[in-house]
């Protein structure tokens, strides 16, 4: 086994410029009974905007300092040692532009190891060691806590997770051998694959303490002091820790390779087999339940090499950097101090996107919304669907009763418009049609304030347009929300010739409020998401009606890696909407894009597909089937062919939006697909595959990238 002491890290202990070194700050404190805890508090120096990262020369500093207490506990001076992150913040993992500059393989497994050295000596001080987790805790964030001999959380804790596997790596520290080892297989496979694949679903305190990963939660309110009582109460005997779901060996042999099985089956059907990270954990996880935990530690060691110097990584690492730095900086955003304060928010409409829209900005903003329609029965039947799920999320411990009494107090309802009067913020969630939305609009700018702002949430009709009977159309923003509302985390701003820095501003600003990420469009047909996903919808549809077998389409959309087949996610956003979507693309850029009125007959239907518990499609429903027949040829087009249509398709419309200027980059195209379509970051977005599978030389003679980025397939 691998002696980690005898291993020479000085090949990647050289300072670099890019990490900001998070120091481990230690002071001791006199437990009550009289016992000695060493606290480190990991601290980077900057606010709580900078989270602790663990970069080599963090990990090197904190080795040191671990040594120094050891030392300590053999000469009897401290009982326990504990670690914790400076305000809001435990670490949020490696220093992950560190780790993408490692270079070569040699280096990647000596980040592995330096991980492994500092963060599992915490097992091995001589005394107890107690992570007191007082904030997120994210990848070697939540390791540290792992290799820790006991655990406490802060129950207002930003998020617990291990999003290796979203980034293409595995957890390398620790998590994958630890993790299944204190909770269960079922649970581990849930914390390590099944989250990170859910667009990076993260834990909230309570969810991590009930899985097990904590041996105690407690209030913001006097963490830190009720973690060292009840560390003073363990090492005193007076509390007994119960690891509740810990595996026995029954578990190890009977349940354990059962659901290694059922999740290998879960991600070929789902993901296909091209993606690495899912498989390389899955073998970690399988392993974990024998042997030793060197035998486990050395194993993450050659797991992280492969993948850090693998291209999937570093696709993942364009991807990383679109979501973590240009989407929190929008490119053509106004200055915010532009921005108008809203006190009140109207949503024109009570179906049930108006409803979703309702419920966000109450939860997020906390301000009064009215929402209207056009008899009493809808907006009363909106107003329950919103109280009810205020209801559903204090029943989850996600809201507390005294802010969802807050929320319903907030929400008012009714069909008397003048009660827009003092809304600073207007959306409309009505039906998708020019005429309708001008005519709403057209009624509530006689309502509204001078300086109030109307957002249009159309999909794909012209925000100008939109505008064009407004006596101040330099108010209006089109604000694309993405389905469903409360989970995707983009908006699509549009400003048309008309709008205001102001009006901008404010868009941006209530963005950010919602906790969504804004990127700015200019008005072009279906912006940008909807342009790209109808040219994708489109030629699913031309192939369906050559007449290619359904399974056959969508098995060849599968390389694209995008999180559901086209049919699935036709079926999903709804198949009246994806055919006005394609009907508005073809009559935008007929020799582009792809429309068949069949397609209307089918979203006429109340149900189109049939699809299995995890909500693939596995085929037509009847009365789809008695609508096509007919209607279909017999020239079923391949699946080679048929991905090769689309990706030329999707390069061809992405040069295009370039030239038109419908978005400043390309970096802002692959943005808005990772964050509104799902696009995978083991991808590197739409344009680094396109370059990859030869499409842009295909198509235009060049490349996106220079040079192309390496992901998927690269």
């Amino acid at each position: 086994m691998t002696n980690y002491d005898e291993i020479d890290f000085s090949p990647i202990q050289a300072p670099t410029a890019d990490e900001v070194v998070t120091h481990s700050r230690v002071r001791d404190i006199r437990l009550a009974s009289g016992r000695t805890l060493a606290l480190i508090t990991l601290d980077n120096g900057r606010d709580h905007t900078r989270p602790n990262t663990l970069g080599p020369a963090t990990l090197t500093e904190l080795g040191e300092t671990l040594a120094g207490l050891r030392s300590r506990a053999a000469a009897g001076e401290i009982q326990a040692v504990g670690i914790t992150g400076k305000q809001y913040i435990m670490a949020a993992g490696a220093d992950l532009s560190d780790i993408s500059q490692v270079g070569s393989k040699a280096n990647a497994k000596l980040i592995a190891q330096l991980g492994h050295k500092v963060l599992g000596s915490l097992a091995d001080l001589g005394v107890p060691s107690f992570a007191f987790v007082n904030g997120l805790a994210l990848g070697g964030g939540l390791e540290i806590a792992l290799n820790s001999t006991y655990r406490t959380v802060d129950a207002s804790a930003a998020a617990v997770a291990l999003p290796e596997v979203f980034l293409g790596i595995i957890p390398g520290w620790g998590g994958a051998y630890l993790l299944p080892n204190l909770i269960g297989i079922e649970n581990a496979l849930e914390v390590v694959i099944s989250n990170p694949l859910k667009q990076n679903r993260m834990l909230k305190p309570q969810q991590a303490f009930d899985y097990g990963i904590f041996d105690a939660i407690f209030p913001a309110s006097n963490y830190l002091e009720d973690s060292l009582r009840w560390a003073d109460g363990v090492l005193g005997g007076s509390i007994k820790v119960d690891r509740r779901n810990e595996p026995g060996k029954i578990e190890r042999l009977t349940k354990w390779p059962v659901a290694i099985k059922v999740a290998r089956g879960m991600l070929e059907s789902r993901i296909g087999t091209v993606p690495k990270s899912p498989y390389a954990a899955l073998e970690l996880l399988d392993k974990a339940k024998s042997g030793t935990k060197a035998e486990g530690f050395a194993r993450e060691d050659e797991a992280l090499a492969d993948l850090v110097t693998g291209d999937q990584f570093a696709a993942s690492m364009y991807a990383f950097d679109l979501v973590q730095k240009r989407a929190k900086r929008p490119v053509g955003a106004p200055d915010k101090s532009l921005a108008k304060k809203v006190t009140k928010v109207g949503v024109l409409g009570a179906g049930l996107m108006a409803s979703q829209f309702a419920l966000l900005f109450l939860r997020r903003l906390q301000v009064p919304v009215v929402i209207t329609d056009l008899d009493q029965a809808r907006v009363d039947k909106g107003l329950e669907y919103i109280r009810d799920e205020i209801a559903k999320l204090e029943g989850k411990g996600r809201l507390d009763a005294d802010t969802a009494n807050k929320l319903r107090g907030l929400l008012h309802g009714t069909t008397d418009k003048a009660e827009y009067a003092d809304c600073d913020f207007v959306i409309e969630a009505v039906f998708e049609e020019v005429g309708v939305k001008q005519q709403v609009f057209g009624e509530i700018e006689k309502i509204i304030a001078p300086d109030a702002i109307l957002a249009t949430n159309t999909s794909s009709l012209s925000v100008e347009e939109i505008g064009e009977k407004l006596a101040h159309p330099e108010r209006l923003v089109g604000f694309h929300f993405f389905n469903p509302v409360a989970v995707m985390p983009l908006i699509e701003i549009v400003k048309t010739s008309h709008t205001t820095p102001e009006a901008l501003s404010t868009a941006f600003v209530v963005a950010r409020g919602l906790g969504k990420n804004a990127v700015l469009t200019a008005d072009a047909p279906g912006f940008v998401v909807n342009r790209l996903l109808a040219k994708v919808f489109g030629e699913a549809a031309r192939a369906l009606y050559e007449g290619t077998p359904l399974l056959t389409v969508e098995k060849a959309f599968e390389p694209l890696g995008l999180p559901m087949k086209p049919f699935q996610l036709i079926d999903l956003v709804g198949w009246k909407v994806a055919a006005h979507v394609q009907d508005t693309m073809a009559h935008a850029f007929p020799d582009r894009f792809y429309a068949n009125e069949n397609f209307h007959a089918l979203a006429a239907l109340p149900q189109v597909v049939e699809k299995d518990k995890a909500g693939r499609v596995t085929g037509w429903t009847k009365d789809a089937q008695k609508t096509l027949k007919g209607a279909v040829g017999d020239s079923p087009a391949s699946e080679s062919e048929i991905l090769r249509r689309v990706q030329d398709g999707l390069t061809q419309e992405i040069r295009l939006m370039l030239d038109e200027g419908v978005v400043p980059e390309v970096q802002d195209i692959d943005l808005c697909l990772i964050l509104g379509a799902g696009w995978p970051f083991i991808d590197g977005g739409a344009s680094p595959y396109l370059d990859r599978e030869g499409a842009s030389e295909r198509v235009f003679g060049g490349t996106f990238h220079t040079p192309v980025i390496r992901g998927i397939g690269g």
